[in-house]
Parts: structure tokens; sequence; C-alpha cells
């Protein structure tokens, strides 16, 4: 009888050195695990009872919502830069979109001009041997990560015409960038082709 009970194990029909598990581990840790045991759902096309509640946690029963008073909204701010009517979020035109940013830039521009006593701004683009103080968007020359050898300005749309240069920023102690910041940079182009930073004027609170 014992012979008989022990598998026979072949070259031609190998023993399995492990038993496949009937149960997999995954199965322990599943949502089906931990939620309450409801019917399983049927097929959608024959699906019945919508909106039927099949499990329920907690003793709300019935709630009941009441308001008192009224509520009146007031707009702040100029009624040319309110909403007048409804509009369809994320349906915007790309120029228009475009628009926005490049005033939100030179606004922010204006900041950074006035509050580190900038004289004006110059052309990211165009060659020159003595530093220049130019206004951009920090920018990635790819689709990877943000780094050192990645970096380039989005030059602003009144001064470089929204033209990118690469950035070089060895010359700096230290700096820390994100992809759409606006800065205002002083350095070197003397090519034309990469911009030599040599100072970082960023926006502050």
């Amino acid at each position: 009888q014992g012979s008989q009970k022990r598998s026979n194990s072949t070259p031609e029909t190998p023993r399995p050195k492990r038993a496949p598990s009937s149960r997999s581990p995954y199965g322990l840790f599943s949502p089906g695990s931990f939620s309450p045991s409801v019917t399983p759902s049927q097929k959608y096309s024959s699906r019945g009872g919508r909106g039927e509640v099949v499990a329920s946690f907690g003793s709300v029963q019935g709630p009941a919502w009441s308001g008192r008073g009224g509520c009146a909204v007031r707009i702040f701010g100029c009624p040319e830069q309110s909403l007048s009517k409804p509009y369809r979020f994320m349906f915007q035109k790309a120029l228009d979109v475009r628009e926005a940013l490049a005033g939100r830039v030179e606004e922010l521009g204006e900041v950074l001009r006035r509050h580190h006593g900038l004289d004006g701004f110059s052309s990211a683009t165009l060659p020159a041997q003595e530093p220049v103080t130019v206004l951009g968007q920090i920018g990635c020359d790819g689709n990877g990560k943000l780094n050192a050898k990645s970096v380039l300005l989005v030059g602003d749309r009144e001064h470089s015409g929204g033209a990118q240069v690469p950035l070089d920023l060895s010359e700096l102690p230290e700096y820390s960038l994100f992809p759409g910041q606006v800065v205002a940079l002083e350095g070197i182009n003397s090519t034309g082709r990469r911009m030599v930073v040599t100072k970082l004027y960023e926006v502050t609170p």
C-alpha cells in the first residue's frame, strides 16, 4: 500500500516540486475580503434594482437637512475680471490660455523688476558679450525630469518673443527651480545659443 500512495516520478512525468496553492495569498488582502458580503453583480445588461442600497455602514438612517436665513453673494474686484456668464471648464482655446499665461509672466516680471531694482529686461536669444537681464519661465528640454543639464528658459513675449535658450547654471552657488517658474536671470549669452547664468532673481512672497 505504501508503494501505491507514492506517485511515480520519471523524466517524462516529473513530480511537481511544490503543489500549487489552492488559495492565492493576494485574496487575503483583496478589497473583497474587507467589504461586506453582498450578492455578486450580474451582467451589466441584465442588471436590475438600480440605485438599491446593497450594503451600508453606520447608523445614518434618514438624515434631515434644514437651513435658515438667506445668503447673498458679493463679487470683489473689477467687474471686467469677474465671470459674467457660464463657461465650460477645460474647454478654453489655446490662444486664450496663452494670453493668460503671457499676461501673468508680465505681471510677475514687473514685480521682480520693482522688488530687485532692475533697470529692464533684454532679449534672451540675442548674442551679448556683457551680462544682460532676461525674463521668462523655467522649462525642460525633454519629457524627463528637470536637472542641471536640461534646464532652459522660455523667454517672455515682449522682449524675447517666447524663444527658448538653454541655461548653464554652473556659475550659481545654489538654486532651486521647477518647470513653469517665472524668474529673471542675469547672465552672458555670447553665442546666442546658451546663457551662462550668474544671478537668479526669484519672486518672493
